[in-house]
């Protein structure tokens, strides 16, 4: 095998854990979904709001993150890109999620961004999850909750 079709290999075992891993999600199935990762894999939220974890590290602490995913939010993901890379093992995907949250009935939809490296087995070791906390927490909000709650934001002086 030459380097060239090693490196396509590579890149389409990442590419397929990446894929793997929102069709897993989507389905519920986290006990699946766990085993793309790495056992030491870290999942990481640079935008994570306050009292949700920036960082999980490890196959059980990834697993009891995601335990109730399947229960907060039936989505779907779709019209995904993955941008080329010169590592192969490194993937760059954009996609979208669409669905509902399931404890207010409230629609979920937002464009995420990952940035995932892999290793020779082709198991997550590193997960950058970008996505727009702010996009859940207005799903999971119920409609009953206070109008008058300020989520204005300052940048700068």
């Amino acid at each position: 095998m030459t380097a060239r079709e090693d490196n396509a290999n590579r890149r389409a075992a990442a590419q397929h854990a990446v894929a793997e891993h929102l069709r897993l999600t989507a389905a519920g199935r986290t006990d699946e979904w766990v085993q793309l990762f790495a056992p030491d894999a870290v999942l990481e939220f640079p935008f994570a709001p306050a009292g949700m974890p920036r960082r999980v590290t490890g196959r059980d602490a990834l697993f009891a993150h995601m335990s109730h995913f399947p229960e907060t939010f039936d989505v779907e993901f779709g019209d995904m890109v993955f941008h080329e890379t010169v590592d192969p093992s490194l993937v760059i995907a954009e996609f979208r999620s669409t669905g509902t949250a399931r404890p207010t009935g409230k629609p979920y939809e937002q464009t995420c961004v990952s940035v995932v490296r892999t290793d020779d087995d082709a198991l997550i070791t590193h997960y950058l999850d970008y996505w727009n906390p702010l996009v859940a927490i207005e799903a999971l909000t119920p409609h009953e909750a206070p109008s008058d709650l300020d989520h204005s934001v300052t940048f700068g002086g």
